[in-house]
């Protein structure tokens, strides 16, 4: 049986924050009308992480913050065995004629982004949305979305698992590779 295997660690994983970063300056330039939405968990994870590292490092103003909860807006959420539990909801703004970047740790199958899409339009309806993801396992969509940014692609079979650790709430920041479900 195959080992889990890490794909990024520290040094790398901020790296790629900061390439990110990079790319997202190119295109936005000052940020104005734009607001970072995070799908929680993972994603508002990487959108404060960005945020602060535009901030930090580039002297940008932090930008607009939102946390987004999509587990009743999930297609399968009627189907699991056990109940759900809810993440906070903090969305402390329209997103009416904006542009929002849409922010996940991992992008898999696509339904998660498609129920945050849904989500997203209680808010408004925003001027142009793109997606952010550090993860993106491309061969396995059920649905046709594409990230806009990418920190790494990782192909890998439907029974794989990818795990992205934090420092801030696991003490290390790391991608692992599990080559089953756990």
């Amino acid at each position: 049986m195959q080992k889990a295997r890490v794909i990024l660690e520290n040094a790398q994983f901020a790296l790629t924050i900061e390439r990110l970063c990079c790319q997202l300056v190119e295109e936005y330039d000052e940020f104005n009308n734009t607001y970072f939405v995070g799908v929680q968990t993972g994603g508002v994870n990487l959108a404060v992480r960005l945020n602060s590292f535009l901030a930090n490092n580039l002297n940008l103003p932090n930008i607009q913050l939102g946390k987004l909860d999509i587990t009743f807006y999930r297609d399968d959420f009627r189907s699991r065995n056990k109940p759900l539990v809810a993440s906070s909801m903090e969305m402390d703004f329209l997103v009416e004629g904006t542009r929002v970047i849409l922010v996940d740790d991992v992008l898999y199958t696509g339904r998660s982004i498609q129920a945050a899409l849904t989500a997203l339009n209680h808010y408004g309806r925003p001027q142009s949305v793109e997606l952010l993801v550090l993860v993106d396992r491309r061969f396995n969509r059920n649905v046709p979305i594409q990230p806009d940014y990418t920190g790494i692609i990782v192909d890998t079979l439907d029974e794989a698992y990818v795990q992205v650790d934090w420092k801030e709430s696991e003490g290390t920041d790391r991608v692992t590779l599990f080559p089953q479900k756990k």
